[in-house]
């Protein structure tokens, strides 16, 4: 059975193309095969961390040659270890059709393998959380500093708002109920899940049991990386109880690594870091992991649960409309300040921080006001 292994971050520079590298070549070498599949699409560079050199083959040629999938899946210099190269010169592949989502989801279930490890791309656009729910194990990546712990957390408040949508499917009494719900948008991102799902089992039973046994499927792993202190390893404790009592959502602590400039010398070298310093303490964090997702009992959705099967039953999440993203991001922080995973220090700091790079921005946009206005008078005078 091909276990799919999504691996996602809130936010970019956590390391999550770092995991998913690393944890493929660690699984080849405990003698299992493994597809590494490059999905962040837009900005694609999984092949640098391998020392991959980027081919003709790729997502991209397939979707605009038509060409066999299995012809894209390449070998590499790492035992058991094959890659599928994204495509950074056809952004728009993060707006796929509904019908090309099904087509590549159809494709990377039938690859033939222990497993297919999906690095996504950072933040909640749809496509993204669609391949997150491919599996219900997928691993989310963040870390200690309070925009990583927040946007984690906000993404994996994405996935459950989009299972529930998925879930809901038009027509139903449940999805009657949202929709009346969501014309008030600040009063449905303060409802939490628990709250929300009793109130639709007054009015659609039926279907709100299918997302109750949806939910209880739905195991996604943390990875906190970037640890400097082992205090820093608490934030995932507090992550996994503002999960449980804000969204009842349940999520595994896969493990922790701290943060290694051996990294950047392996990056630098084109080799994963468990092929540089495979005796280092992040390259042991890696095997650990490895050895946990290889211990780990897997399971799937049930058959019926395709997230990309209408287009129609698009969820308008926190990136596609500002309002929304506002009101998602204060509910985000109400949740985990009130779960005590954020302190208002950490907040305090953030917003210092937020108000410093505001200021450095206006800063260099009256520089490049004042040049601008220079240029156009000395034009002038021309």
């Amino acid at each position: 059975m091909t276990q799919i292994i999504p691996i996602a971050s809130g936010k970019g520079g956590v390391g999550k193309s770092l995991l998913s590298a690393n944890l493929a070549i660690s699984l080849g070498q405990q003698g299992k095969k493994v597809v590494l599949v490059d999905l962040d699409l837009g900005a694609s560079n999984l092949h640098l961390v391998i020392g991959q050199r980027p081919g003709s083959a790729s997502l991209g040629s397939w979707f605009t040659e038509k060409s066999d999938f299995k012809d894209i899946i390449q070998p590499t210099d790492y035992q058991n270890v094959s890659f599928i190269a994204g495509d950074n010169q056809i952004p728009d592949l993060t707006s796929l059709k509904s019908v090309q989502k099904l087509k590549l989801i159809r494709n990377l279930k039938n690859i033939d393998t222990d497993y297919v490890i999906l690095d996504l791309g950072a933040g909640t656009h749809q496509f993204i959380l669609d391949m997150f729910l491919l599996s219900p194990q997928g691993i989310i990546v963040s870390a200690p500093a309070v925009t990583a712990t927040l946007n984690g957390y906000l993404f994996l408040k994405n996935a459950v708002f989009r299972l529930l949508y998925t879930t809901f499917k038009r027509g139903t009494p449940g999805r009657q109920y949202l929709d009346e719900l969501k014309k008030d948008s600040a009063t449905m991102q303060k409802l939490y899940i628990p709250q929300l799902v009793q109130a639709l089992s007054q009015v659609d039973p039926q279907t709100t049991q299918l997302f109750i046994n949806r939910m209880n499927q739905f195991r996604p792993r943390l990875v906190m990386n970037m640890i400097e202190d082992p205090k820093d390893a608490e934030k995932a404790q507090r992550i996994k109880a503002s999960c449980n009592q804000y969204l009842g959502l349940e999520i595994e602590y896969l493990g922790l690594m701290y943060r290694d400039m051996l990294q950047e010398k392996a990056l630098a070298s084109q080799l994963p870091l468990v092929v540089y310093k495979p005796q280092s303490v992040l390259g042991q964090a890696i095997y650990r992991v490895a050895d946990k997702v290889i211990a780990t009992i897997p399971h799937t959705f049930d058959s019926d649960f395709a997230p990309a099967a209408d287009a129609s039953d698009n969820f308008q999440n926190a990136e596609e409309e500002a309002v929304d993203d506002f009101s998602f991001k204060l509910s985000g922080i109400d949740d985990l300040v009130s779960g005590g995973t954020l302190t208002m220090g950490e907040l305090a700091e953030m917003i210092k921080t937020q108000q410093y790079e505001i200021t450095q921005l206006r800063k260099e946009n009256q520089l490049l006001k004042s040049k601008l206005l220079k240029a156009a008078q000395q034009g002038y005078k021309l």
